[in-house]
Formats: structure tokens, C-alpha cells, sequence
């Protein structure tokens, strides 16, 4: 029960996005459409995932003098693996993110976690973790480009809802995502009793 409930702290109580606000520059940058925030969604996850087992697995192997260091070598060890995979089997999307995949290594939500998480818990809910962590960024930026996507150009993952030519196109370019990131922080902060 302790591990689902660390689960759900990463999707729910403690969503990247959506209350801690962490990992603003790839939400804003790659949420264009709902594949494009998807995709951001899934690497990060694995990235996560994969880093906060590892970290945890070598807590106790790790000099406190270079605790950090070693952890930036870990994600960038899962970040590169990530980064050969994707430009082998999906190209398109390996374009479409660009820079962003790289700029993983720096995202304060895998350094956050290692640090406050997986450096001081074991394996399973370090695992726990870094899943509930990643399913939330996943959720968050997947609706914040299905949202920019629908109102933008009025499809959803390439499904047509309506005409293009009624989208409006500021929900697709920068503005669009603050905008339509404001909205939705405000829309979670009500549900949670906040606002």
C-alpha cells in the first residue's frame, strides 16, 4: 500500500507540472501537440525510472563529496541510451522534441528526485517513485498538448475535431503554452480546494 501511495504522490499530490512546477522548459517547449508532450512524457518517465533504481542501488557506494556529480552521470548514461533509441526507431518524434531530449539531463525533476528521493529510499519505492513521478509529467504535458493542439489547429494526436482554419493559432506558438498552462494550474489548484 506505501508504494501505491508513492505512486499516486507523483501523479496527483505532488505533480511536477501542475504543483511543484518543475520542468518548465520542456512542458513549455515540446507541448505543441498532444504526441509531441506525449512522447516528452514517456522519455522522461524512463528516464526517471531507470535513474532513481540506479541511484539507489549505489547510495551507499557513492562518496557524499561527489553524491551530485554521480548522479548527473547516471541520467546522462539513460539520457544518451534514450537519445540513440529514439533517433534509430522514431525519427520523426526524435526530430520533433530536438533539443529537448538532450536538455533531460538537466531537468530539475530527475535531479529533484535522485536528490530527495532515491538517495535516501530503497530500491522498490525509489522505483515507486520515479514511475508516479514520471506518470504525472507524462499526464501533464500529454493534456497540455492536446489542449494547445485542439484549439490551435482542432485535432487531437491528428484526428481532425473541426476545420483548421477555425483554430486559433496562438494556442500552438509560445504564448499559447503559457496561456493555456495558467489555465490549466488554475483548473487543478480549484479542484484541490486552493483557489
Amino acid at each position: 500500500m506505501n508504494n501505491f501511495k508513492t505512486l499516486m504522490n507523483g501523479v496527483v499530490t505532488e505533480n511536477p507540472t501542475f504543483v511543484l512546477l518543475l520542468g518548465m522548459c520542456p512542458t513549455l517547449g515540446t507541448t505543441s501537440s498532444a504526441i509531441n508532450g506525449f512522447g516528452m512524457g514517456i522519455a522522461t518517465l524512463f528516464v526517471l525510472v531507470c535513474s532513481n533504481v540506479v541511484i539507489s542501488s549505489i547510495k551507499n557506494i557513492i562518496p557524499d563529496m561527489v553524491r551530485i556529480p554521480a548522479f548527473v552521470v547516471v541520467i546522462a548514461s539513460f539520457v544518451t541510451l534514450l537519445q540513440m533509441v529514439m533517433q534509430a526507431y522514431t525519427p520523426a518524434l526524435y526530430n520533433s522534441l530536438g533539443i529537448f531530449i538532450p536538455l533531460i539531463v538537466v531537468n530539475c525533476i530527475l535531479l529533484g528526485r535522485a536528490e530527495a528521493f532515491a538517495a535516501k529510499n530503497k530500491v522498490i519505492p525509489s522505483f515507486f517513485d520515479g514511475l508516479g513521478m514520471g506518470l504525472g509529467f507524462t499526464m501533464a504535458l500529454t493534456i497540455l498538448g492536446a489542449i494547445r493542439e485542439l484549439i490551435g489547429t482542432g485535432k487531437i494526436f491528428s484526428v481532425s475535431l473541426f476545420p483548421e482554419q477555425y483554430g486559433m493559432l496562438l494556442f500552438v506558438l509560445a504564448p499559447g503554452a503559457f496561456i493555456a498552462l495558467g489555465y490549466l494550474i488554475a483548473v487543478v489548484n480549484k479542484i484541490k480546494g486552493k483557489a
